[in-house]
């Protein structure tokens, strides 16, 4: 139904000969499993999506406010009743009042500055409801994934993701010998090592993203990275045009193929690809219930701004069947069913609460605005992203937990006192924008740190050097730790609270994976 719907809306999902929906296998899955549109699946969902939003728009069935961010949640008799916004070309400070509220604004990886989301993805809308009391859930919980193109230098703001789907046909490798720096068609086949080929001979080069992310992560520590930065694996089709032809390759990767060209100025049809792994999604968000209400009442958050379905390892395309069973077959109904018990006058934004966080969202902008210190903004996004990246990503520990957390809380001391925002309110100024995200990221590292420190064990993204197998793989403690961790915000500079939601199995055997 979910596949039909996006087909309806115009998805070009891929097909085969006869017309059938076509499959392929990926990461985690040793079956065909995963209907796609040709390396694009994201993006053409997106273009589906907003197009069919766009005809609802045309006919009179939504108001669209572009080029808005929302800056905070207004809450009446401890119910959710309406946002603040800022517009972002003339700074106005504008009040929406609403009988419920649900926030769709995707995940929180910019919180490492490096990530492969889009540059304006950003917290600051789940954060602010965190703060009026929406609880946070696994936090701690991010997708690292490992098919991106390697970093090039310090002056690159975002990062871009290679297909998973490329890991069907291409083979992972570095050269055995460490330092070695010969062209990749000069090293010969007994010279190479397939890592996760002779690791996990089970599964291959499909194993979860996770554990693709963590074995390349380690080559690369042990001196074998590839490339100017020494930090990279090459992604081979060699074989794989040799076996299927460069025609059948090129008809399935070509478009893949082109973009990568482009950015790098290397032809993968004639060497490796070069691929690092990089912050792609985050499994944890606000803490939701079945009708993806959070702890707020009339508050709902739906696709990555929940925590809801990934658990602590999101396999590739489970984004796709989240996403739109939320948007199509629960909240039409769940939210429905809440408005049936609310009274059908809507609240002034002339209300005292309306005011009240008017107020608060100008008193913050103007603080930002009055620093005037010697900082940017992205100078501190940057040193927030290293700490994060460095002590809270691919691989954590309990030292550099610790260290990072009283990183993070320095920073953010040094934020309020030291940054650097230039213009006023009262027009497109990007600076500003960033400053408000920033101020809620250096909030949010805090409690990923929190949140990492507190589940001594690894499981799925969240690994930890102490809990690990002796053949170095994750170590569950499915005793002790086999709950949702849904984290209360008690102030400024005051420790979270945690609540624990226990997970239960009833139909099925909660059970460790072995992908050797």
């Amino acid at each position: 139904n979910i596949i039909d719907q996006c087909v309806a809306q115009g998805v070009p999902f891929a097909r085969e000969y006869g017309g059938l929906l076509s499959n392929r296998s990926f990461g985690g899955a040793q079956v065909s499993r995963t209907f796609y549109a040709r390396g694009q699946t994201g993006q053409q969902l997106l273009l589906g999506a907003y197009s069919a939003m766009s005809r609802q728009i045309a006919n009179g069935k939504i108001k669209l406010y572009p080029r808005t961010e929302m800056l905070d949640v207004v809450m009446v008799d401890g119910r959710a009743r309406g946002i603040i916004t800022r517009n972002l070309v003339t700074g106005a400070i504008e009040s929406h009042s609403a009988h419920a509220v649900l926030l769709c604004t995707g995940g929180y990886g910019n919180v490492f500055f490096l990530s492969t989301n889009a540059m304006g993805s950003n917290v600051t809308a789940a954060w602010r409801a965190h703060r009026k009391g929406a609880y946070f859930g696994n936090p701690c919980f991010t997708q690292i994934h490992p098919t991106c193109i390697p970093v090039s230098g310090g002056h690159q703001s975002k990062l871009t993701l290679m297909s998973e789907s490329l890991r069907n046909d291409g083979r992972v490798w570095v050269p055995k010998k460490a330092g070695d720096t010969r062209n990749p068609n000069e090293i010969p086949e007994e010279e190479r090592d397939y890592f996760l080929e002779r690791k996990y001979p089970s599964f291959g080069n499909l194993v979860p993203r996770d554990v693709a992310s963590r074995n390349a992560k380690y080559v690369c520590d042990e001196g074998k990275g590839v490339g100017p930065s020494k930090l990279a694996v090459y992604l081979d089709f060699r074989d794989a045009i040799k076996r299927d032809t460069y025609n059948v390759i090129k008809q399935k990767y070509g478009n893949l193929f082109d973009m990568y060209q482009q950015i790098t100025d290397e032809n993968p049809y004639e060497q490796p690809m070069r691929i690092y792994p990089a912050v792609h999604y985050t499994m944890g968000g606000l803490w939701v219930d079945y009708n993806l209400m959070t702890t707020i009442p009339g508050l709902y958050a739906l696709g990555e701004a929940n925590f809801s379905d990934h658990g602590a390892n999101r396999l590739g395309a489970s984004a796709l069947m989240q996403g739109l069973a939320d948007g199509y077959f629960v909240i039409p109904y769940t939210v429905g069913d809440y408005l049936a018990t609310m009274p059908a006058e809507r609240i002034s934004t002339d209300h005292p609460a309306f005011k009240e966080a008017e107020q608060a969202v100008h008193n913050q902008i103007n603080t930002l605005l009055s620093i005037n210190g010697t900082k940017t903004v992205d100078e501190f996004h940057k040193e927030l992203g290293h700490i994060m990246w460095d002590y809270c990503g691919m691989s954590r520990n309990a030292e550099g937990l610790k260290l990072a957390r009283e990183r993070v809380r320095e920073l953010r001391a040094e934020f309020w006192k030291n940054v650097k925002v230039t213009g006023t309110n009262e027009e497109f100024n990007q600076t500003l924008e960033k400053a408000g995200r920033v101020a809620d990221f250096l909030e949010l590292g805090e409690l990923m740190i929190v949140d990492a420190l507190n589940r001594n064990e690894s499981c799925g993204g969240h690994f930890r050097e102490e809990f690990q197998t002796e053949d170095g793989e994750a170590k569950r403690d499915d005793e002790n730790y086999a709950y949702v961790a849904a984290w209360e915000y008690n102030g400024e500079n005051q420790d979270y609270t945690l609540h624990k939601e226990q997970l239960t199995f009833e139909n099925v055997k909660l059970t460790q994976r072995s992908y050797k």
